[in-house]
């Protein structure tokens, strides 16, 4: 395989010289590259690991945040076709990183990329509206929605009590939340990629029979997964592994 560095959108979290594969993921809102460090480890001989670094957090702290699904994923799906058409790429993304990935699917085909996979974790199908506005609601009610999401509220309760702290992290997750809350799927013709829809047993954002219905959007193979947790589910220590063997069987 190519020899592949990270770029201005991706960060390197696996390497692996004997890679056929290369996994991009795409972190869920108000998340940054290191979501997926943990997980990253978690992977065979054959799997390399990056992830997108958005705008407006970690070393890309002072960039411009962006409030568009859409924009996010083109930008994201430029980078990737910085890359050798010969390498084998696989899309992951987590909540609002789902639909990124989506969208950046649907770019990478349109510019003539094939994909081996798409999968799409604790997210309802990209027809979904989201009718809320926290985008537009103070930050005791963005710290409430983290704290509802969380596998432990009491992680995110410091930024009730921790201003500084709040100032470097509710515009990263205002922004996506706008990016969330105002995205529309333009419905177009299904992907030819295979998807896999990942959902926990426990997640108050997305259900069973929602991650079901990202069946629709391929004209390849689909399968859907059930983890134990809560929306957060792939933070769990328990989880990496099986997720990490899920991921890999159907990259086979």
């Amino acid at each position: 395989m190519a020899n592949l560095t990270g770029t201005a959108w991706l960060r390197q979290l696996r390497p692996d010289a004997e890679a056929t594969t290369v996994l991009v993921c795409f972190p869920p809102g108000g998340g940054a590259a290191t979501a997926y460090r943990a997980v990253a480890q978690e992977f065979g001989t054959g799997t390399a690991v990056y992830a997108v670094q958005y705008p407006g957090r970690q070393d890309r702290l002072s960039d411009p945040l962006v409030t568009s699904l859409t924009t996010l994923a083109q930008q994201s799906a430029a980078d990737l076709l910085r890359w050798p058409a010969t390498v084998r790429l696989a899309l992951f993304g987590h909540s609002m990183g789902a639909t990124v990935a989506y969208e950046t699917a649907r770019a990478l085909e349109a510019a003539g990329r094939d994909l081996a996979h798409l999968f799409v974790s604790g997210r309802p199908a990209p027809a979904h509206e989201e009718s809320a506005r926290l985008h537009l609601a103070p930050d005791s009610a963005l710290i409430a929605d983290l704290e509802r999401l969380a596998n432990d509220p009491t992680s995110v309760a410091i930024l009730r009590t921790e201003p500084s702290l709040a100032d470097l992290v509710l515009p990263a997750v205002r922004a996506d939340y706008q990016a969330v809350e105002t995205y529309r799927h333009q419905p177009t013709t299904p992907l030819r990629t295979p998807i896999s829809a990942l959902v926990s047993t426990d997640d108050p954002t997305t259900t069973v029979a929602q991650a079901q219905q990202w069946a629709t959007y391929t004209t390849a193979d689909f399968a859907a997964a059930t983890f134990p947790g809560r929306h957060f589910y792939l933070d769990l220590p328990e989880n990496l592994r099986p997720l990490a063997e899920f991921v890999t069987s159907r990259l086979r």
